[in-house]
């Protein structure tokens, strides 16, 4: 890892928040592409998912999801459970930041693919009784929708319409399936 990305990496967690949004939006450019230093940073992340204050857990999420396409050891496979957590965070906010970019993961690889495609299901079926329902799986069609636009993956597609078909509500099952419009 060079003296740029350490010396950014480690704004993350400086008190000024300009500092530290500067350096996620950098690493947030950097990590566009696979980079060589992921693993010099992963288990810090993964800590990051849990610290006490929640900007850190949304920006370590965010990177985190990320840095999935430069896990050659796919060392995801054994995180995703703890990054999947972070989209159930007692700050909405939070969950939020986690659950609009965790789609990345499955960028990685088809197994990777599968394992966000099994997590998403599963959190559609389990929100049932949080505050913002309709918002978290509205986030979860459009994070199927950005996977199949990048990956052209028909059983992502798939799984996304199985999902709108479950929706008990009709003006929502018409909302989700919008996302899918021209697909």
């Amino acid at each position: 890892m060079d003296t740029v990305i350490k010396a950014t990496f480690e704004n993350l967690y400086a008190k000024d928040k300009a500092v530290q949004n500067d350096a996620y939006d950098a690493l947030m450019e950097a990590t566009q592409q696979p980079v060589d230093w992921a693993y010099d940073v992963w288990d810090e992340l993964v800590a990051g998912l849990t610290h006490k204050d929640n900007h850190i857990r949304a920006i370590t999420s965010q990177i985190l999801c990320q840095l999935a396409i430069s896990d050659p050891d796919q060392r995801m496979m054994k995180d995703f459970d703890v990054l999947l957590n972070v989209t159930r965070d007692e700050r909405f906010v939070t969950a939020r930041h986690c659950l609009q970019t965790i789609w990345k993961v499955g960028l990685a690889g088809e197994q990777q693919r599968q394992m966000v495609m099994d997590g998403l299901t599963m959190r559609y079926q389990d929100c049932t009784a949080e505050k913002n329902t309709t918002l978290i799986r509205y986030d979860i069609i459009q994070d199927l929708r950005h996977l199949y636009d990048a990956t052209g993956d028909e059983s992502v597609k798939s799984r996304a319409l199985m999902l709108i078909e479950t929706e008990p509500d009709t003006k929502y099952r018409k909302k989700y399936a919008t996302i899918w419009k021209n697909a």
